[in-house]
């Protein structure tokens, strides 16, 4: 989350399935181009619902010792919408030299126009071990926990979806 971290992969590409959910949500792919370290880009398709849209996450500012990122991005509508855009900006840290503990919180807005308002987003990564995290984060609605697992250019993950609603996900940088 704090927009620090280099990767020596240029192109993403990551599918997530959720199957009882909406369709735009149902079945997600992306893929993104890692433009510089403070910038990507790319495409969301999500099949089932004939749904093409672009994505960006530029870091605005880098995080310090003493400063949070800024980070700011476009991304399909959050998760139970059946369309819409969300444009958003949000503030991270990874706090483990202050607290000793492995966790890097986030906090922002977001709008999104399939309801054409603004809300409140946030989350906490926690680095559990040997390539794996876990995700709290919040939507401006519901909050979804995610499990993942990150070994070389391979992620897989677990996640509830509105906290109740399983589903999986994998990428592959190249």
């Amino acid at each position: 989350m704090s927009g620090t971290g280099e990767n020596q992969y240029k192109w993403t590409y990551g599918t997530r399935f959720i199957p009882d959910i909406i369709n735009r949500a149902k079945w997600r792919n992306t893929l993104t181009y890692q433009v510089n370290s403070r910038l990507s880009v790319g495409i969301e398709y999500n099949p089932l619902a004939g749904k093409l849209s672009p994505l960006a996450n530029f870091v605005a500012v880098t995080e310090t010792e003493k400063r949070p990122a800024l980070i700011l991005g476009t991304s399909s509508d959050r998760i139970g919408t059946p369309s819409g855009q969300s444009f958003y900006a949000t503030f991270s840290k990874n706090l483990k030299r202050e607290t000793g503990l492995p966790i890097a919180p986030y906090v922002g807005l977001t709008y999104g126009t399939y309801e054409n308002r603004v809300r409140p987003i946030g989350g906490l990564n926690i680095y559990l071990t040997k390539g794996f995290s876990t995700t709290i984060l919040f939507d401006g609605v519901k909050v979804h926990p995610l499990l993942n697992y990150s070994n070389g250019r391979h992620q897989f993950g677990f996640m509830l979806a509105q906290g109740k609603k399983a589903g999986f996900s994998y990428s592959v940088s190249f």
